[in-house]
């Protein structure tokens, strides 16, 4: 008879999938990614758009438009909204994405030095290592005692030599 397999509960299955290294490790990067998305934003928008903005003008860079057909009122008195296409905003969006690039490629480009130069090491210490094991071992010191028995056979030896004299 083949052994009945032990079902998991959901949960305790539930718990493994949480626990296992690359869920905590993709968590981990979601909420500095979305860290990172802050200082990014901050960035683009209290520093390199107000600077832009102050070169082209007293308009902000995301208002730049194209007005296709601008607001009107109808008949009855409705207001019919403008119809624009928004490039400021595209160029902000633009901004955004060269200065998350631009960073993720020097933190990419760093970690992977960083990687070279750590396997260098390695294959230095293991060459180093496999060095020490091919060198021949030195003769291992006698111990007290065997010393003590070398000084014991020679005076055997020395005082059979002078009885049979």
């Amino acid at each position: 008879m083949a052994k009945k397999e032990k079902k998991k509960g959901f949960i305790t299955e539930f718990k493994e999938f949480i626990t296992k290294g690359n869920i905590l490790d993709m968590a981990v990067g979601v909420i500095i990614g979305n860290s990172f998305k802050a200082i990014v934003t901050a960035l683009t928008d209290k520093v390199i758009m107000p600077v832009i903005t102050y070169l082209v003008g007293d308009k902000a860079v995301t208002d730049f438009k194209t007005v296709l057909k601008p607001e009107s009122v109808d008949a009855e008195g409705n207001v019919i909204a403008e119809s624009a296409i928004y490039w400021g905003e595209f160029i902000q969006s633009i901004i955004d994405f060269l200065l998350v690039a631009l960073v993720l490629f020097v933190i990419i480009k760093s970690a992977m030095t960083f990687q070279k130069k750590r396997e260098e090491l390695m294959k230095k210490l293991r060459k180093e290592e496999e060095a020490v094991e091919e060198a021949p071992a030195a003769p291992a010191e006698p111990t007290i005692e065997e010393k003590n028995a070398e000084v014991l056979k020679e005076i055997r030896d020395l005082l059979a030599n002078n009885l049979k004299k």
